[in-house]
């Protein structure tokens, strides 16, 4: 039987296509998650992202493509897929009715542990999720965040190697947010492989290893997040004066700049390298001229989003929650 190893990738896909009727999810992605990692899927709303998920965690048959995930092929070995992974979607799977323990237990049920392993297994992950004071209370009364710290918990019960993570910030606070974030590294520097899908593009800066954009069901782009921010041509260093001579003269000296007359600022195109920033003063040390205010602008995922992706599908959105 063939197991991923420290080497192998934990997840491959070679063209995964999908299509709901004359409707085209999925055209042909091409995807490589390293084992131990965090890998990040970009992409607006209905670009595919939990179709991609939906597909790889089994719940979802795709329409073409060779799958491989904790080194079992998808079409002929699902079940052992799912032997190897734990999924955690958008929204909350966790029984408000009962309490966060009993959710627990019943995963433990699921997973056919023996009743003395699941109170361990259970009491061990209470307390790793700071959940040991709610324990005994009904879920409804759970805040979001706690929520998803339950929800995160009864996917780890088997004890996956790879997780699925589908949007899981998104409703949560900054501080709830942050407090997940740290829960993902540590799982991360356990040997977990974790794939993430975010439309928080800090999130996926923070967390990724790797990231791949999504746009109209094709990969756009991949890399890590300093490589994709590289594909923005879109640095520049900002120059502020408060003497319109100095500013005349920066002006000459430098060449080419975007001039702002009104507000006495130049941009010159930049990647925000050491060389390029020493090679902007020393021009400006020839001249005599010093800048009151240098500020210096790198592309951030921000940009690289809104430059590798169209607008939103609505159509293809609908669809994608609805399955």
């Amino acid at each position: 039987m063939t197991t991923t190893t420290a080497h192998s990738p934990a997840i491959t896909a070679e063209g995964l296509r999908k299509a709901y009727g004359n409707k085209t999810v999925l055209d042909g992605i091409d995807l490589a998650v390293p084992t131990g990692s965090v890998f990040a899927l970009l992409g607006p709303n209905g670009a595919g992202k939990t179709t991609v998920v939906k597909i790889l965690s089994t719940l979802v048959t795709a329409d073409a493509g060779v799958l491989r995930v904790g080194g079992h092929d998808l079409a002929a070995d699902p079940r052992a897929v799912r032997a190897a992974i734990g999924v955690t979607g958008q929204f909350s799977a966790v029984d408000g009715l009962i309490t966060g323990e009993e959710n627990m237990l019943l995963m433990a049920d699921l997973h056919l542990l023996s009743r003395a392993e699941g109170r361990r297994t259970t009491a061990e992950l209470l307390d790793r999720f700071d959940l040991v004071e709610a324990a005994k209370k009904p879920v409804a009364t759970y805040s979001g965040g706690m929520k998803r710290r339950l929800d995160l918990a009864m996917t780890l019960v088997g004890n996956p190697r790879i997780i699925f993570l589908d949007e899981p910030t998104t409703g949560l606070d900054p501080r709830s947010r942050h407090n997940m974030w740290g829960i993902i590294r540590e799982l991360v520097s356990g040997g977990v492989t974790v794939f993430l899908t975010t439309q928080y593009l800090e999130e996926a800066d923070e967390l990724a290893d790797r990231i791949a954009v999504l746009d109209n069901g094709r990969i756009v782009a991949q890399g890590s997040a300093d490589e994709l921010k590289r594909l923005v041509p879109d640095g520049h260093v900002r120059l502020r004066f408060t003497d319109p001579s100095a500013y005349e003269a920066a002006a000459v000296a430098l060449r080419e700049v975007t001039r702002d007359d009104e507000a006495l600022t130049l941009q010159i195109p930049s990647d925000g390298s050491q060389r390029e920033l020493r090679s902007v003063l020393d021009r400006l040390d020839s001249a005599g001229v010093e800048a009151d205010e240098l500020t210096v602008h790198t592309p951030d995922l921000d940009d690289v989003f809104f430059a590798l992706t169209g607008p939103a599908d609505v159509t293809d959105q609908s669809k994608e929650n609805v399955r």
